[in-house]
């Protein structure tokens, strides 16, 4: 698989998919690596060229002394465009991925469209994540290994009934984190990046189709954010789950992956460019 190089950091990306379809990148939130898009990935790449990059300090990519920015993950992701010689995508990002979405869109020219899944604007009108979320995510019990550590603080993430219902799922789920996940240095460097975010003030400058959803459970990401996205994106589409929470796209991914498909189909790279090829 291939990898680039950006200020001489070397960052790793995966790609699947008919080489002839429309790019479609999908690009991780905090600490995460690539086994969060699994299920889109699957989904779309019958039909999309799927670009999934390790962000900075995650999976294979380098990972740096941080902190890091959201600027800096942000050149990271056009040093992979441009290595992958796109020059149209459909920009989809999760979490800490929706920010390098939304900034990627502002400062490179290569954005055709937006995805953005339980995300936020970041700056002061935006509605923080709880402290008690908080204080789970960023702590462990007392003596726990680091299998329990993972599952304590990714429980704000996912449905209260998850860890009864699939436990199977929760280990695989550990399994992947513990091979690609950052580690806790790289982590924090990344957090320190979305604590410093912030595009509120300039996301009426975005005019490319947007489709914004959100769990209305999300303990991480407050819905209220997704509302405040769509207020502020003049070209954007609000979904909804009624009972998402943070990491939806995985444990509800038909309902993502069904909006993701009829979203990129309705708003077509290749028909915008040849209207008369949509017509």
């Amino acid at each position: 698989m291939p990898t680039t190089i950006n200020d001489g950091i070397s960052l790793y990306y995966e790609e699947s998919g008919p080489s002839d379809g429309e790019p479609v990148v999908l690009v991780e939130g905090l600490a995460t690596g690539r086994w969060m898009w699994r299920r889109q990935r699957d989904a779309l790449d019958d039909e999309y060229r799927v670009i999934v990059p390790d962000n900075r300090g995650t999976g294979r990519s380098d990972a740096p002394e941080g902190p890091y920015t959201i600027q800096e993950m942000t050149a990271d992701l056009e040093a992979v465009l441009a290595d992958a010689d796109i020059d149209r995508a459909h920009v989809v990002g999760a979490s800490m991925g929706g920010m390098i979405a939304q900034r990627y869109a502002l400062d490179y020219d290569r954005t055709a469209t937006l995805g953005l899944l339980c995300t936020t604007h970041g700056g002061p009108d935006a509605i923080p994540i709880p402290e008690e979320t908080q204080a789970q995510m960023f702590a462990a019990p007392e003596g726990a290994d680091e299998r329990e550590r993972i599952k304590h603080r990714m429980r704000p993430a996912v449905s209260d009934s998850l860890y009864d219902e699939n436990p199977e799922l929760v280990e695989q789920i550990v399994d992947w984190r513990l091979e690609q996940n950052a580690d806790e240095a790289a982590r924090e460097a990344q957090a320190a990046g979305v604590l410093n975010f912030d595009t509120s003030d300039e996301l009426d400058e975005l005019t490319v189709p947007t489709l914004i959803c959100h769990g209305e459970r999300d303990r991480v990401v407050p819905v209220e954010n997704a509302h405040l996205l769509h207020e502020k994106l003049p070209e954007s589409r609000l979904e909804i789950l009624d009972d998402g929470h943070h990491l939806f796209f995985f444990e509800d991914a038909e309902w993502v992956t069904e909006r993701l498909h009829e979203f990129l189909r309705s708003n077509s790279i290749k028909s915008a460019e040849n209207p008369a090829e949509g017509s």
